[in-house]
């Protein structure tokens, strides 16, 4: 599909989501990633691509770092929540080799009236060591 062709959203996507760099399923550039609530975390998956790398082969930190907010984004969404990142502090434990699957996951930390803060952490599926973790927090509008 070209860059200029459009593809129809699903039907359970807001419409103002439907291009989300992240997880969007019609964006050509999309993450590719997938998510969902489990009881109070929300989980995904996202295998990083060889175009997603910094150093060859090695997954950007930057990347590493979006697919941490989207997971934490999308703790708010699925709290029937609306906010934006106000503040985050990523700390990277190992490199991602690209292809590699990743969990994610992010769970509420602390919430003092329209300021929450959430969790998040990025594991390597094949063993579950902990790649990456942050803890931001998001203003509520």
């Amino acid at each position: 599909m070209g860059m200029t062709e459009q593809q129809e959203p699903p039907a359970d996507v807001p419409p103002d989501t439907v291009h989300c760099f992240a997880c969007s399923e019609v964006n050509p550039v999309s993450l590719g990633m997938k998510l969902w609530l489990d009881g109070a975390i929300c989980r995904g998956r996202f295998t990083p691509r060889s175009e997603h790398c910094g150093w060859t082969g090695v997954t950007h930190g930057g990347l590493l770092f979006t697919a941490l907010d989207e997971v934490m984004a999308n703790w708010l969404w699925l709290q029937q929540l609306r906010g934006f990142t106000a503040r985050a502090e990523v700390r990277f434990r190992e490199q991602v080799p690209t292809g590699t699957p990743l969990l994610l996951e992010a769970w509420q930390v602390e919430r003092r009236r329209r300021l929450i803060t959430l969790g998040a952490c990025a594991r390597r599926e094949v063993d579950a060591v902990i790649v990456a973790e942050t803890e931001a927090r998001f203003m509520l509008t």
